[in-house]
């Protein structure tokens, strides 16, 4: 149990060529609990897993934004707490069952308790995106949004999968294309279009900021297991900072 703000925000560089039109979001950074809660009922071995966050996604978040001096927002609480990237009014909002985990906390929360959850945290942290997106707006730019997640290599005994890592989208191409064309021609990175998720979730964080808005936009998934340890995060750090600005560039150029 451990006390944040709701949100942790990185502003963007003042270098001349920093990319402050790019705005990073990380929905899963943290596996924390607030203090108010108390706890979720699980042990720490189920707090370190892929269901409370997304392992080694915080880390590369920061390292891309240090590298590209790109402003970003990421999450502080465990995404069983409350999802940042699911709707308000989405079922799976707040977890009961998870990849075979029952999250105890959530089995019988009232309303009252999801409504509070939805002030407490998951407004603030989007509150914080679109302050973001206006910032950018107000100089006569265009936000690009980038979210960085990552996945497990297994789920509920299902085959290995294969991606390293994968690029989502619903229907807006502009950054997406490009991006899956540079990281494609990387020597031995198996890239998922659409995988390992489809990205045409309505509701979730990149529509409400990015399709509904018409913005472009990408997220970014990671496989756990390449970003779990520090060389790792710093390893995709760096691969990401050399394609993003490759695909802006296509993405103009298009």
């Amino acid at each position: 149990m451990t006390q944040f703000h709701p949100v942790e925000t990185i502003s963007p560089g003042s270098s001349p060529d920093a990319l402050t039109d790019v705005i990073l979001v990380c929905d899963h950074a943290r596996n924390a609990v607030p203090l108010e809660i108390g706890s979720l009922g699980l042990p720490d071995y189920e707090m370190g897993r892929h269901i409370a966050f997304d392992i080694g996604a915080r880390a590369v978040t920061l390292g891309l934004a240090a590298r590209l001096g790109a402003g970003a927002v990421l999450s502080t609480y465990s995404r069983l707490v409350i999802d940042p990237n699911r709707g308000e009014d989405d079922p799976t909002l707040i977890m009961r069952l998870y990849d075979g985990t029952i999250i105890p906390a959530n089995r019988d929360v009232a309303l009252e308790e999801r409504e509070r959850r939805i002030v407490a945290y998951h407004r603030p942290y989007h509150d914080c995106v679109d302050d973001a997106i206006t910032a950018v707006i107000e100089q006569d730019r265009t936000p690009v949004l980038i979210s960085i997640h990552s996945f497990t290599p297994a789920l509920k005994g299902r085959p290995v999968r294969p991606w390293h890592v994968g690029v989502l989208w619903d229907r807006d191409e502009r950054l997406v294309r490009p991006l899956l064309d540079v990281l494609g021609h990387e020597q031995g990175l198996v890239v998922g279009d659409n995988e390992p998720y489809s990205g045409q979730l309505r509701g979730d964080s990149m529509w409400r900021h990015g399709t509904a808005r018409g913005l472009p936009h990408a997220l970014i998934e990671i496989r756990n297991d390449l970003i779990s340890d520090r060389e790792g995060q710093a390893g995709w750090a760096a691969r990401l900072a050399g394609a993003v600005p490759e695909a802006l560039t296509g993405m103009l150029g298009a």
